[in-house]
């Protein structure tokens, strides 16, 4: 399920990266979070509506989006891990400080996250035709996937 990998007979191990199933099970928890967050979203505009049904097509899904970009942004770039990513012991972090990602990889992860939504999970499965079992989202933001365990913290 997962893979351990060292770059050199000197150097250590390089983390190893959580399996599929265990990553997509972290996304589904994540997902009911996602979907709750939007209700409260939505409950806080409703009485500019005077609780009628929001008649923005362009600007209610942009306002949901945004919602979900803090939610996942904001646990990313202060510990690495959403709820669903902590139960299932899975961190993020960047490639090249081996710390929390930043602002802008999470907003690069995010918008990469959304095109694999919209390519039915296509970056998702990528990983199995990647060396280091990389996702689109873990290759555009320079971000990789290790579990908790094997991760020690530089500060």
């Amino acid at each position: 399920m997962s893979k351990q990998t060292a770059q050199e007979p000197d150097a250590p191990a390089s983390p190893a990266t959580p399996g599929f199933f265990r990553y997509f099970a972290a996304i589904f928890y994540d997902l009911m979070l996602v979907i709750a967050l939007f209700f409260v979203a939505t409950a806080v505009l409703l009485p500019f509506t005077q609780g009628e049904a929001i008649q923005a097509p362009i600007l209610y899904p942009l306002y949901l989006f945004s919602c979900a970009f803090l939610f996942y942004a904001w646990f990313w770039t202060h510990g690495g891990q959403t709820l669903g990513l902590r139960a299932w012991k899975i961190r993020i972090i960047s490639d090249e400080s081996q710390t929390d990602i930043s602002w802008k990889q999470a907003f690069i992860r995010y918008i990469t996250a959304i095109c694999t939504l919209l390519s039915l999970g296509l970056g998702l499965v990528w990983r199995f035709w990647q060396k280091d079992s990389k996702t689109w989202q873990d290759l555009s933001s320079k971000s990789s996937l290790v579990f908790t365990d094997d991760y020690v913290a530089k500060k």
